[in-house]
């Protein structure tokens, strides 16, 4: 029987973790069925072992062959490609490629992810990453080199470019590369072509299921546990983490995953907010409606972020399965103890880097 999927803004700012039944009443779930995969003599292969199809995005229709590897699928090669070609250098292609070699995404991934799309975006955004927001990071040797972690950030600006920047700076600079998948809001499972792009892109709407599956497939997933607060905080609160949601410190605790804490500066920066209109918000169901030096004068150009300096910093790692019992995942007040320590290890973090900034002048 199917539940009555509830109104929009009754998702907003909710944590997707403690979702009790887990539903996704906006995505466009798709049924299950086999992707069949063919080997070079059209013969199929892996005949037991059926794959799921991706849970965003349009059906993929019938059945598809393998891919052999990034530069060579079936499909036409498009300009995004050629583009891509000319924007990436032969090392990051490499990259790329080891990264897909890890994953078992031909051409899509159990959650949406493409290759070839990942790779068209990687050469877009790296731009950015170099020229625009001019990121500098330091600490990557603490992201394991292979099982799965939980990456705890703090959050900031309008849009989440501090997360795409993560995304590629994992790519680039963790040895081995590896895919860092961002957990997102709800609310951004229902925007018509951004939940499929984020999907294809390798990120994923938060819920109970695709948040375990993910550790469970031993792979990276990058979480903000402050969640929507974090982009509502006006320009006098900036830098100022906000309460932890709970849920990605259960989660640790129940696959044994390590907990990293990463501090961002510069997001705060790229969208300062004066004042937000929160009636209005409601009204339109969104998240915030923001006055800011740019917006709304400027319309949706003003919306864009400034080119601020960004700045990454991986902290060590916190293990608390290491040091508390299993049950300890299910006591509220051991779980809080636990997202406490989180907070204020990454607000120091953060006050360290912003202080540095400022003495330099920056």
């Amino acid at each position: 029987m199917k539940t009555k999927p509830p109104p929009a803004t009754q998702t907003l700012g909710s944590d997707p973790f403690t979702q009790g039944d887990g539903t996704l009443p906006y995505l466009i779930r798709l049924r299950e069925h086999t992707i069949r995969v063919v080997d070079d003599n059209g013969q199929p292969r892996h005949r037991d072992a059926p794959t799921r199809a991706p849970k965003i995005g349009p059906d993929l229709g019938p059945p598809v062959p393998e891919v052999p590897s990034l530069d060579e699928a079936d499909e036409p090669i498009s300009w995004l490609d050629r583009m891509a070609g000319m924007l990436l250098e032969h090392e990051d292609e490499e990259r790329m490629a080891a990264v897909v070699s890890t994953l078992d995404a031909r051409p899509y991934d159990f959650l949406g992810f493409s290759p070839r799309v990942a790779r068209q975006a990687l050469s877009v955004f790296k731009l950015l990453y170099r020229y625009y927001f001019r990121v500098e990071s330091s600490g990557h040797q603490v992201v394991p080199e292979k099982g799965g972690a939980i990456l705890a950030a703090n959050h900031g600006g309008l849009l989440p470019f501090d997360a795409c920047m993560a995304v590629v700076d994992v790519v680039l600079h963790v040895n081995p590369p590896r895919l860092l998948r961002a957990v997102v809001d709800r609310w951004a499972g229902t925007l018509p072509f951004v939940n499929v792009f984020f999907a294809r892109v390798g990120q994923v709407v938060g819920s109970p299921d695709n948040f375990r599956e993910l550790l469970q497939d031993n792979q990276l997933v990058l979480v903000f546990p402050e969640g929507l607060p974090a982009i509502r905080k006006r320009a006098a609160e900036r830098y100022v983490l906000q309460n932890f949601r709970l849920g990605f410190v259960e989660e640790s605790m129940r696959h044994r995953v390590p907990i990293i804490p990463v501090a961002f500066v510069g997001p705060d920066d790229q969208a300062p907010i004066l004042y937000d209109i929160e009636p209005l918000a409601r009204l339109l169901g969104l998240p915030v409606f923001p006055i800011t030096p740019t917006f709304p004068w400027l319309g949706p150009l003003g919306l864009l972020p400034y080119p601020v300096k960004y700045e990454i910093r991986y902290g060590e790692p916190f293990r608390f399965y290491e040091e508390y019992p299993p049950e300890s995942a299910e006591d509220p007040h051991a779980v809080r103890y636990m997202a406490e320590q989180v907070r204020r290890r990454l607000q120091e973090m953060v006050d360290q880097r912003v202080l540095a900034r400022r003495s330099k002048g920056g």
